[in-house]
């Protein structure tokens, strides 16, 4: 078998300056963006982080990469509800390639199954 290699989009490095969790904080103050934007009210939002945070809790930041916070994961697990992408285009707006999307989004929405 062959060297197998990994190799990451720059931009993809750059999730913090990029992530839609960045959007949020500037639509605070246009509420019915954000709305339009998660399909729910940051007042909701709020709670749903606060009641599923716990369950979502994974890794911690390491030399290599920073780790997907909380509201990236619940961010990005509500925009796939909201909007029905897929993965593989829903990595632009998250700034995350489809593989840790796949199992953020399903390891999310069972936290909020069990955060009802």
């Amino acid at each position: 078998m062959g060297h197998r290699s990994y190799i990451t989009k720059k931009w993809l490095l750059k999730r913090q300056d990029f992530s839609q969790v960045n959007l949020l904080k500037k639509l605070k103050v246009h509420p019915k963006d954000w709305h339009n934007f998660l399909k729910i009210d940051e007042s909701i939002y709020l709670t749903l982080f606060s009641m599923v945070s716990p369950l979502i809790q994974k890794k911690k930041n390491t030399t290599m990469r920073q780790a997907v916070t909380l509201h990236e994961r619940l961010t990005a697990t509500l925009r796939f509800l909201a909007t029905g992408r897929s993965y593989k285009d829903l990595k632009f707006s998250s700034v995350m390639s489809p593989q840790p999307l796949g199992k953020i989004i399903p390891e999310t929405c069972r936290g909020i199954y069990k955060a009802k």
